[in-house]
């Protein structure tokens, strides 16, 4: 049989996987931003990143993410025994990583100038690589939306005020940023500025959740 301590070092290094997560990711996406020739944070999408003679970066950043995303939520599996949302959390987690690896599968079209060469503007016509992107991309962002709302109500069950806002907030301005991305408003001079930028600060902020919540879990073992 397993012993209790394997058992607890399994869990823990499962849930370490999602504290270096997010860290490897920004580093690794924030490296190519002001690298990357062309590209401009203020307008263009960190999946963007996936085209271009360097592209492989970002493609591997997405699929390494997503695995050490999906390591995660079974670690936070194990680690909720019982208690509200000791189901869904993990799974909803899970499911982030699934779209993560999506992303890296289908690549986003090339838009708005980047890479060098591109017209600016949307592309004429989106191609089935780039409609599978935002597709796994949306499955995943609602994923880790949804994991923030049922982690602040295990948190609030558990009278753990401080968590239960904090996931609060960080579900609702990723579900802000992300609608603002959907409505295609991000197209018109400034208003793309603002939803760029807005988008990329919720996708920072939804890397320190997962992070934190699970350097949260393995304090708790």
């Amino acid at each position: 049989m397993i012993s209790t301590n394997t058992k607890t070092r399994t869990i823990k290094a499962l849930l370490t996987c999602g504290v270096i997560a997010g860290p490897l990711y920004l580093i690794v996406s924030l490296l190519q931003v002001f690298t990357r020739e062309g590209f401009d944070f203020t307008r263009h999408s960190w999946s963007l990143l996936s085209n271009g003679d360097l592209g492989w970066i970002q493609i591997t950043n997405f699929f390494l993410a997503g695995i050490l995303t999906i390591a995660c939520a079974i670690g936070m599996r194990r680690a909720l025994i019982s208690g509200r949302g000791h189901t869904w959390g993990p799974l909803l987690i899970a499911l982030y990583g699934v779209g993560l690896i999506g992303a890296s599968i289908f690549v986003a079209d090339p838009m708005n100038g980047f890479p060098v060469g591109t017209p600016l503007g949307n592309p004429v016509s989106v191609s089935t690589s780039g409609l599978m992107h935002l597709v796994s991309g949306s499955i995943g962002f609602l994923g880790l939306i949804a994991a923030c709302f049922v982690f602040a109500s295990r948190f609030k069950s558990l009278n753990e005020l401080g968590w239960a806002k904090y996931s609060i907030t960080t579900g609702v301005m990723f579900l802000l940023a992300f609608l603002g991305v959907a409505s295609g408003a991000q197209q018109n001079g400034g208003i793309l500025v603002f939803v760029t930028l807005s988008f990329t600060l919720a996708v920072i902020l939804g890397w320190a959740w997962i992070s934190t919540v699970s350097a949260r879990l393995i304090k708790s073992l």
